[in-house]
């Protein structure tokens, strides 16, 4: 496989190959910076222009918008409390403490560090082993999945400062938000209160930008704020100290080995595995107590996490055909317009051009790198400018992204209403980042519920990972609530 990667690399250093692997970079980080779009709704718009393209060039802008995106979301995290896609959520809950600090310049280099590792050693899976891998992904049922989320339910408990039972509270009401709208599988009306706006549900992306973007404008006049850094915080150098450096490779190398695994299983977004890998990062951490306060592990896991599990999305697609999102299903259908069918051929007949991909996917990577690192002096401006010049811009970037879903002023409506939700949670110190969780995770877990159920749960003892994974998590939930003050000291 090396010698077709190398030779790919030939095929990739072109001019045109290049200049599509730029702008696409760019485009992609300029749809993460704004919330509510993201990569599915970048890629789904540049779709059509690449269909005169060849196969390799084709992948290539796709595959570039897409991490492009996933990485982009961290800026706006990391300086104004707005994650640009929901998978930036767990950034911003660390990222931004650390700009108020006066340490948005570390922060960003080590979001852009962390992304580029974890998209580097997802790529040197997808080379080596992703028949294997994908394989093993087939073996994932109903009670496999199910498993998992309950899994990482039990998980969020940990985010939940020093009461497990608001935690598990709060993932149980985002669990229950999930379900707003008509059941897909009987066309009842749940929880509509015979409002016809909500037989559609709530979108995932009112809901946190209200509870993260709109919570902040809100505590921010109250609290008189001066910048985003504070009043009288001076900002600090751009480099992470020994320490931070050390306890973020460690925290990216967990994300890293979550988000390979994790997004190679049909059915998990870059989402859902970014939030899964942040709750395990947070038993295996060093400085357990500052996850989600700003701790530096925190940012690198899901950072790097949010870029391995988008890069190992493309081994069960290459491999065996099969998406495991909505970006990776436009991106198989651009390959298959332009007449290359994803699956095992790639691996033996059209090996040459899964070499030229993965060759792209490398020079992607460091384009990003490399564009992303000089712009943080830039960036890190933004941290220290007027909030009375900032609040504004963060509304009118909460209400843009808000309406750029689905074009609907009731979701206007239910940003300022979980912003104010959000808002009093933060003064009640009631934990908002496992009702997100539950959120995300509510319609995969009821999907897989009901699968599982249809097959009948009787077979769960033939599931062992089922099993361990339910087990697991109930075992740490009642761990939490017992020793809790124990395991924070």
């Amino acid at each position: 496989m090396l010698e077709y990667i190398l030779s790919g690399f030939a095929a990739v250093f072109t001019w045109q190959n290049l200049l599509i692997s730029i702008f696409s970079c760019f485009m992609g980080n300029l749809v993460g910076v704004l919330p509510g779009l993201g990569p599915t709704a970048a890629v789904s718009l540049l779709f059509p222009f690449t269909l005169k393209l060849q196969p390799l060039s084709t992948i290539l802008c796709l595959g570039a918008i897409y991490y492009g995106a996933m990485y982009g979301g961290a800026i706006t995290s990391v300086l104004l409390n707005i994650p640009g896609e929901v998978a930036s959520v767990p950034t911003a809950m660390d990222g931004y403490p650390r700009a108020k600090e006066g340490k948005a310049g570390s922060t960003l280099l080590m979001c852009a560090c962390s992304s580029f590792f974890g998209g580097m050693i997802s790529l040197f899976i997808l080379a080596f082993f992703a028949p294997v891998l994908a394989r093993f992904a087939l073996s994932f049922g109903s009670f496999e999945y199910f498993g998992l989320m309950v899994f990482s339910l039990c998980c969020a408990c940990g985010l939940s400062g020093k009461s497990v039972a608001r935690g598990l509270a709060a993932a149980l009401i985002g669990v229950g938000i999930s379900m707003v709208g008509i059941d897909s599988s009987t066309s009842a009306f749940r929880l509509t209160f015979n409002q016809v706006k909500l037989y559609n549900g709530i979108d995932i992306i009112p809901i946190v930008v209200g509870i993260f973007g709109i919570t902040e404008v809100l505590q921010g006049i109250l609290d008189n704020t001066k910048s985003v850094a504070g009043n009288g915080v001076k900002f600090k150098r751009s480099l992470p100290t020994k320490r931070e450096t050390k306890l973020g490779f460690g925290a990216a190398c967990r994300g890293t080995l979550f988000g390979s695994m994790l997004g190679i299983l049909p059915g998990l977004t870059p989402s859902s595995c970014t939030f899964i890998a942040y709750s395990l990062n947070k038993k295996l951490s060093v400085e357990k107590e500052k996850i989600g306060k700003g701790a530096v592990e925190g940012i690198c896991c899901a950072e790097a996490a949010n870029n391995s599990s988008a890069m190992s999305g493309f081994i069960p697609l290459l491999a065996l055909g099969i998406p495991t999102g909505p970006v990776l299903a436009i991106v198989m259908s651009a390959l298959i317009i332009t007449g290359v069918v994803p699956g095992p051929l790639m691996f033996s007949s059209n090996i040459s051009l899964t070499g030229q991909i993965i060759a792209a996917f490398f020079i992607g990577n460091c384009i990003l790198l490399i564009m992303n690192v000089p712009l943080i002096k830039i960036w890190v401006k933004i941290a220290v400018l007027p909030y009375k010049w900032l609040a504004p811009v963060i509304l009118f970037l909460c209400m843009l992204g808000t309406m750029a879903v689905r074009f609907q002023v009731f979701d206007l409506a239910m940003m300022l209403v979980f912003g104010i939700l959000g808002f009093v949670a933060k003064k009640k110190s009631f934990p908002v980042a496992p009702m997100v969780l539950g959120a995300v995770l509510g319609q995969s877990i009821e999907i897989y519920f009901r699968q599982a159920a249809t097959i009948g749960f009787e077979k769960i003892t033939s599931h062992p990972i089922s099993i361990g994974a339910i087990a697991l998590g109930l075992i740490m939930l009642v761990i939490f609530a017992v020793f809790k003050g124990r395991v924070d000291d």
